[in-house]
């Protein structure tokens, strides 16, 4: 058996049997990375000696001895945290994140950190400041973004779960194109304490797994109100297990047209059709609902994100932490810092916002977008008087050749067009594998839910995992 096949519940039962230890659950995902990491390269840093350690101590806990990659843009006491950006490259941070901190608790094993998109800015892991990473499924084609690493490496079975940030789609978009599960949580379920921001009021923490049973315990760990987060909802966190009861009869579920639009992929319709289809078949009622101002989605989305990103990385001056490039004025090691230590698509984003929140454009673009945030989030909210749910797809096609769309970011950008809508509205949604294309690359199906109703989200992904398969192929490396 190789153990890092393995997802968290599985592994769970066979360490708490004492038929294996944490250390050779380790061992053999330590052995997956060796075997396929020159590869799809999805660690920026693989922690060996850390993770030793903790395997050694692990005593108790829902998630003890289970090895969990974490996006290298959470913040991780006395090991690297980059962001994948060479103005972060050496730094490391004296604290731990929130969210690394309750994995401590439950008593998890980190591997190592895994690859983004700089300071989370992508769909495709493309715009790394290190390296790109590979689709487990077909090394010539990204994995998604900006959680590629993080997706690569449960669907190569370099880890057993991950964790992600999705600021537009980053945790989603990845983990349909690498045919594994990926929640958004609720904005405000999980505290942002200790990730690194790109755009303060979108960003959330979500996990990257192998089930949605595994999505749901990793939840159990990471949701509830922090007092160190002033954007963490005080609201009560159920048991996300709890809800896996796999019976969906008599749910409503809500089909938008906007989200089937021309020129998408027709396999990828084809397969998400028969993935409702399928939802139907359990019982479920399949409802045709309208979301009007999802056409407005992408240009409000990168208007409002890259307005906040301007903001966030005006700290990044080379004055207080990370790269400072030597000049003999303060003038001059701002502006060299800041033009060596950032990539092309950071760069492009900070001068966007900028421009956005410029005197004389403000009104125009930001104050304009603010208000099309508040029409896509009513767009919602009547849906669901409707609908229990909304199923979509993840992504308009499937994973594209590395190279095909760096030379045209408004391409790239469209990547997100099913998923930043759900960013703007704040509510929770889950990427779940629901087949491949003829070129057997993973499609996946989204599940959209009411703000901090994860449980119906999850109650109905689960119940699709249950009735099908797709969730146990995995990438021949």
């Amino acid at each position: 058996m190789e153990l890092c096949r393995l997802g968290i519940a599985e592994t769970r039962a066979l360490i708490d049997k004492g038929e294996v230890s944490p250390g050779e659950v380790l061992a053999s995902v330590l052995g997956r990375i060796d075997a396929v990491e020159d590869r799809v390269r999805a660690y920026v840093t693989v922690t060996r000696e850390r993770a030793g350690e903790m395997a050694r101590e692990s005593r108790g806990g829902p998630l003890s001895g289970i090895p969990i990659a974490v996006k290298d843009n959470m913040c991780t006491k006395g090991t690297p945290t980059t962001c994948s950006s060479k103005i972060l490259e050496n730094f490391v941070p004296p604290y731990e994140s929130t969210v690394t901190s309750r994995l401590l608790e439950a008593g998890y094993v980190l591997p190592g950190k895994t690859n983004l998109d700089e300071f989370a800015m992508g769909s495709s892991t493309e715009n790394s400041g290190f390296f790109p990473t590979s689709n487990p499924w077909d090394l010539e084609r990204i994995p998604g973004g900006s959680s590629g690493g993080s997706a690569a490496a449960v669907a190569a079975d370099e880890c057993i779960a991950a964790l992600g940030s999705d600021t537009g789609g980053s945790i989603r978009q990845p983990a349909a194109l690498c045919g594994v599960v990926g929640l958004k949580p609720t904005y405000g379920r999980v505290s942002r304490y200790g990730l690194i921001a790109f755009a303060s009021s979108f960003d959330q923490i979500g996990p990257i797994t192998k089930t949605v049973k595994d999505a749901a315990a990793l939840m159990n760990v990471i949701a509830g109100h922090d007092p160190l987060d002033s954007t963490s909802a005080p609201v009560e966190v159920p048991d996300f297990t709890a809800a896996l009861s796999g019976d969906i009869k008599g749910m409503k579920i809500g089909v938008p047209k906007e989200y089937f639009i021309e020129g998408m992929d027709p396999e990828v319709e084809s397969t998400v059709r028969e993935a409702i289809k399928a939802l139907e078949g359990l019982g479920a009622k399949v409802l045709d609902v309208t979301l009007p101002h999802t056409d407005y989605s992408v240009a409000a989305y990168y208007i409002l994100a890259t307005s906040e990103a301007s903001s966030n990385l005006a700290r990044y001056d080379g004055v207080k932490y990370g790269l400072r490039a030597r000049a003999k004025e303060l003038l001059q090691m701002y502006t060299e810092t800041r033009a060596g230590g950032f990539g092309a698509e950071v760069k492009r984003r900070i001068m966007l916002g900028t421009f956005a929140l410029s005197s004389g454009y403000y009104d125009a673009y930001y104050l304009n977008a603010q208000k099309v945030r508040t029409l896509i989030k009513q767009d919602f909210d009547e849906a669901f008087k409707k609908v229990d749910v909304i199923a979509t797809p993840t992504t308009p096609e499937a994973a594209f050749k590395k190279g095909e769309k760096t030379g045209d970011p408004l391409k790239m950008y469209l990547s997100d067009i099913f998923t930043n809508s759900v960013n703007l509205a704040g509510v929770p949604a889950i990427s779940i594998p629901c087949g491949f294309t003829g070129g057997g690359l993973p499609v996946g199906l989204q599940i959209i839910g009411r703000h901090f109703d994860e449980e119906n989200v999850l109650k109905v992904a689960d119940a699709y995992e249950r009735a099908t398969d797709w969730h146990k192929k995995r990438p021949k490396l």
